[in-house]
């Protein structure tokens, strides 16, 4: 009896996480759907709520001690949650704890996540981590100063974590799913819920094995 890929999706409450796992669940996966409050999140049809909060370094490790005493290994892993503090001003102005706590979930979250379920996947295990165009060093943004800089970090993680974990065949990519009309990206961002999310499941559904340590949009490769 064949049984259904396990996936994890952060940030699952609300926006492109909800999304993603919504779609996945449909798709049957079996969903696991990080959200720091299951008791207050809509249910998600197909999909197991499972308490998270990236920031925790404890919750992280509860969550990934849940997935390996119920299912036994994980297939997939998205990590979408991520907070915008600053959604304007100047790096000159940046409070340094506005950066920190950015870091905190947009970047060392990410890693933390990757440490704890690393270890539970198998050969042709995919780790997505949603980034943002903001992150580019080739294209340098000067909006939201705390959250650009945690998405460049969160693109260098991937990269590390690509070549650390290429010799078990698991696959690392971060994404930018655009500027996509979420309560993150408010309601005037040019694209829908659903091309944010088709551009984080095709790393999923249809990237080759072999694709790791890319930065992607719309299932084309970007410069970092």
């Amino acid at each position: 009896m064949n049984r259904p890929p396990i996936a994890l999706v952060t940030g699952a409450s609300r926006g492109l996480g909800r999304e993603v796992a919504r779609r996945l669940a449909e798709l049957g996966y079996h969903v696991l759907a990080g959200v720091r409050d299951p008791a207050g999140t809509a249910p998600i049809p197909g999909a197991e709520l499972l308490p998270l909060d990236v920031a925790n370094a404890a919750s992280i490790e509860a969550a990934a001690e849940h997935v390996k005493r119920t299912h036994g290994h994980l297939d997939a892993l998205v990590n979408n949650a991520g907070i915008l503090l600053d959604r304007m001003g100047d790096v000159l102005a940046l409070d340094a704890d506005t950066l920190l706590r950015t870091l905190e979930t947009n970047s060392l979250g990410p890693l933390r996540m990757a440490q704890a379920c690393a270890p539970l996947m198998p050969q042709g295990g995919r780790i997505v981590n949603v980034s943002s165009g903001g992150g580019q060093l080739s294209e340098p943004a000067t909006w939201a100063p705390a959250y650009c800089i945690s998405k460049t970090t969160l693109n260098a993680i991937t990269v590390q974590l690509a070549e650390a974990l290429k010799p078990r065949g698991i696959a690392v990519n971060a994404v930018c799913p655009g500027w996509v009309r979420t309560d993150l990206g408010g309601p005037d961002a040019p694209r829908s819920l659903q091309q944010g999310a088709d551009s984080i499941l095709w790393l999923l559904l249809h990237a080759g094995p072999d694709l790791t340590g890319g930065f992607w949009r719309d299932g084309q490769r970007i410069p970092w």
